[in-house]
């Protein structure tokens, strides 16, 4: 199975960009703020982590901004 590290990074930084807390995503999302800490920092990389990952980058519209 792939890594979400690339993913984890888009949405530390997307997090950071649009001033939104983990307090607010662990809340929109319905988990725990240390698990979502967890999650970011991936010391959680469970197949329901990932999941969580995906559905929030998915939910976001979250993107790798392309190099020019």
């Amino acid at each position: 199975m792939p890594t979400t590290l690339a993913g984890r990074e888009l949405i530390r930084q997307y997090l950071d960009e649009n001033g939104i807390t983990i307090t607010s995503l662990a809340t929109t999302f319905g988990v725990g703020k240390m698990y979502l800490v967890q999650v970011l920092n991936g010391s959680q990389h469970s197949p329901a982590a990932n999941a969580l990952v995906l559905k929030i980058i998915e939910t976001f519209k979250i993107r790798a901004k392309e190099e020019k």
